[in-house]
This record gives structure tokens, sequence and C-alpha cells, in this order.
């Protein structure tokens, strides 16, 4: 057993594997990009297969594998459930899942689990009855939680190796030139999915919407797809947009989001060709229409906005109050159909957003990014990726990437969250570290972390209470008193990669 430089105890065999989480900055990258397998095609040779079978054939797929599947569909995505029922029906064991996110609509996968297909996974998230199941100790091996960024990160230097990429995309032609702004489930950017096209061996492509040569825009070219199957569907659009654009008008969270554009327009980043990233639903969504009316008042326009993106966000891109935004998740059908008509809107893979490896990523050019929170310590430390109750419930996503990227990162969080506190001496899983963390804004005032103290002077006549974290977590324990801890097992059921590579947590099994 080691500790990390936060305090986690981590077991030798993962330090082994992966080496200590040292600090944000702690670890400089230098490695050869990996690169996939290419056959080539000859003239007249077709890339278009009758059925999903055929192309699981045709891959070479065998035990032991991995293969990768992406979450632009959200849960709307029925490319993963199709393509694992077919792989389970050929008797296919020992394989890894390494999807850039699971959702609620993946519940079949526990089957799949159960019945040895999948015994390892990584991914970014985990919901509902899988991210239940793992907690529960289904799986012999650890899952292995990576950020948008570090996954990237992780493909690239051939840490996760893909041997067969099945990606869904709602338009592609016969040679595979795929995107998702157009066709009849549009999902938008394809910004994941990119990267697993780039350097998996065999690329599927699965569409339901079959175009002449060429299709443009092209979002996965060509020379990186195999084959080409067409499906009677591949998503259901409602799904893609299903709860990502919430529109509160919960007055705490109107409160919160209030707050948090202060913090904003006080700090010294608010000024001409500010650039930003604001997460979608409840408070931080609403951060976005404060910021906006704010930006009319004083006259500001913004350089970009980034991230994965919603079409309020859009909406300011077409109003001129954000010059240009780029995109490698779109939220919602506002998104959706200004990637496909607005020049201003442009697609990124999610190496060019977040990848800490890479030459220099989108995220290092952020000003200000807006985050949301399960739980907060009183060293900042942010969980977004398990429960109250211990089970994981969430996503690593663009988390740590944004906040140890931007000039600026604030967490915005209600104190207490179905009476339970959220800012806690200790939280179960950190996702995001400290020191990456600047403010904490909650309904009642905001903390600013010690090591910022350029903000705290910055912030000296903000019309907001400030607190310490420490003040801010006592106020909650003083509401809904002390949580009880969480009784967990020895066998860990999830190592938390940090962007990096490095391991920054583990989860274990929650006791029945």
């Amino acid at each position: 057993m080691a500790q990390n430089q936060i305090g986690r105890e981590i077991p030798q065999e993962f330090v082994d594997s992966f080496g200590l989480f040292e600090g944000q900055f702690a670890k400089k990258h230098e490695y050869k990009r990996a690169s996939g397998m290419v056959s080539s095609v000859n003239p007249g040779e077709s890339k278009i297969l009758g059925s999903i079978r055929e192309a699981i054939e045709k891959s070479g797929l065998k035990d032991g594998m991995t293969i990768s599947f992406h979450h632009h569909f959200r849960e709307g995505d029925k490319v993963l459930n199709m393509v694992m029922e077919e792989i389970a029906a050929m008797g296919f064991k020992n394989l890894t899942l390494a999807s850039s996110s699971i959702a609620n609509v993946h519940d079949p996968i526990i089957e799949h689990i159960k019945n040895g297909v999948i015994t390892n996974i990584t991914s970014s998230g985990l919901r509902d009855k899988v991210g239940a199941a793992i907690s529960h100790g289904i799986m012999e091996n650890p899952v292995v939680i990576r950020s948008h960024g570090g996954r990237a990160r992780a493909i690239e230097k051939g840490d996760i190796h893909i041997d067969v990429a099945f990606l869904g995309a709602p338009s592609a032609d016969c040679y595979g030139n795929a995107n998702g702004s157009h066709g009849k489930a549009t999902c938008g950017s394809l910004g994941y999915a990119r990267v697993d096209a780039e350097f998996a061996d065999k690329v599927v492509i699965i569409t339901d919407n079959l175009v002449p040569y060429p299709n443009t825009p092209i979002s996965i070219p060509q020379n990186h797809v195999d084959y080409v199957v067409v499906v009677d569907s591949i998503g259901d659009p409602n799904g893609i947009a299903k709860g990502a654009t919430r529109i509160t008008s919960n007055p705490k969270e109107l409160l919160i989001a209030e707050n948090a554009c202060k913090v904003i327009t006080a700090s010294p980043y608010y000024k001409e060709g500010f650039s930003f990233q604001a997460g979608t639903g409840g408070s931080t969504l609403a951060v976005a229409r404060f910021l906006a009316d704010a930006m009319r008042k004083d006259n500001i326009k913004a350089g970009f906005a980034q991230g994965g993106l919603t079409g309020h966000l859009c909406e300011m891109l077409e109003e001129g109050l954000i010059e240009k935004v780029i995109d490698t998740q779109s939220f919602d059908l506002g998104a959706i159909n200004s990637i496909k008509n607005n020049p201003n809107h442009y697609e990124m893979s999610a190496s060019f957003y977040a990848n800490p490896g890479n030459k220099g990523a989108a995220v290092n050019q952020l000003d200000v990014v807006v985050l949301s929170a399960l739980e907060i310590d009183t060293n900042f430390n942010v969980n977004v990726m398990t429960g109250s109750d211990g089970i994981i419930r969430g996503a690593s996503g663009g988390h740590s990437d944004t906040a140890a990227g931007a000039k600026l990162s604030l967490i915005l969080t209600p104190l207490i969250r179905g009476r339970i506190p959220t800012i806690v001496d200790e939280i179960n899983t950190v996702i995001t570290p400290g020191e990456s963390i600047d403010v904490v804004v909650t309904e009642i005032g905001i903390a600013v972390n010690p090591r910022r103290q350029d903000l705290i002077e910055a912030f000296a006549k903000l019309h907001v209470p400030q607190f310490t974290i420490e003040e801010l977590k006592e106020k909650a324990y003083a509401v809904v008193g002390t949580p009880d801890p969480i009784v967990y097992g020895e066998k860990v059921v999830a190592v938390i990669e940090y962007r990096d590579g490095s391991v920054i947590d583990v989860v274990r099994q929650i006791q029945k």
C-alpha cells in the first residue's frame, strides 16, 4: 500500500501498473504515437457489408481483444447493445470494453459481464445499474476510469490498444466518410469517435443513413475506415438530448448561478476576447444565461467557448457574443443544428480537446470553466463519480482536464443535496485534485482556494458572501449532521486514473 500526493491509499499492484499521482503537472509526457493496423483497399473492392455479424467476422475479432464504442448518442444509443448482443451470440469471451462512456441504456452489458463475454472495462463513466453492479463486485477485474483527455492520451500512447472500433455514424458513404451532423439520428460532433477511428486496428462504421460518395463534411475520413454496415436505426434522437439541457427554475440553483456569474465578471479574466466552458443542466447551464446578460451590458465578447456544447451557447454564437465555438460533443438539437449550419462552429477530437500528453490541448487555452460536483472536501478535492452511498453513478468526463487547463475553475454546488452535505471532511472518490479548483460557489456564498491569493484580493469588494471551505462544511453539517462513513470491503472495483495516467484514487466494493 502506498500513499499518493493527496493522501489516498493505493494498493501496490496498481502503483506498479499506473504509478502514483504526484500533482496535476508532475508528469511530462514524451512518446511516439501508437498506430493501428492498415489494410489496403484496391479499386473495385467494397467496404459495405451485409450485417453486423459479417463485420465482426471480417474484423478478425478474437477472445481477449479490446473493442470500443462512442457515447455521442447518449441515452439514445442503440449501437453498443446491438453489437454486443451479436458478439455474445457468436460465443466470444474475455473481451475488454473500451467505450468512451457507458449510459443507463447500456444495462444489458451486465449479462455480458456475468457470462464472461466482457471481463475488463475502461471508460469515462458508469451509470445506473451498471455502476451499481460494479460497485457490488460483479467484475473480477477492476474497471479503469479515465477522463476524456486521459482516454485520448492512453489510446495515442498505446496504453489502450483498440482491436476493433464499432462507431455509429448518423451519415456515411460507401467508403466510410462519416459525420454526425446529417441523417435521421444526428448527434453533432463525433469528437470521441475520431480518436478511436485513428488508432484502432479495424474500424467499422455503423449507419442508418448511407449517402452518395463523397459524404461531407467529413468527421471520420475513409482512410481510417475498414467496413461500413447499414442498419435500420443507430439511435433515438430524443435520447441524445435527454436531460442535457434542463432549464432550471429552482431558486437555489438560480442563486448559485447568479453568484457564479458575479465571480466570473469580478475576476481578472473577464475581458474582451475571454474564453470559457460551461456544462449542462441546472446551475451550470443557467450561468451561461446570466453571463450573456452581463456581456451585453458590458459590451464584451468572448473569443471562444468550447467543450460539450448546448444550444444556449450556440445562441450566444449566433448573437455575436461568442466569436467561435469548438465542440467535442453536442448535447442537444440546438448544438447539432449549429454545427451543421454555422461555419464558426468547429468540431474537435477528444485529443485536440483535452489530451494532456499531446502538443497542446484546447483546455490549456481556457480562461474560465464552470463545473459541478457530487462532493467537495475541505482540501477542495472533487468527486463526480460516486454517490453519497459510495456507488458508482457518474463520470470523470472532462472534469479534471478542464479544471487543470483553465485559469479560473469554478465548482457550482448546493450546500446540501437531498439532506446530504456536499462539502465534507473527506470525499468518497477523488476525480479532480484540489490544486485544480479555484472557487466553490454555493447558494449562500463562495469559498476561494487559499492557493489563489490573487483571487482573494480580486474579490475583496465582491458582493457575494465569502467563507472558508471549512466554514461552508460546518454550515452544512449544522443543518444535516455529520454523514455516517460508508462501509467498504477490501476489493478494488475501480481504479481512478488521473488524466496523466497515474492513480489518483480507487473505489472499493460496497458491503452489502
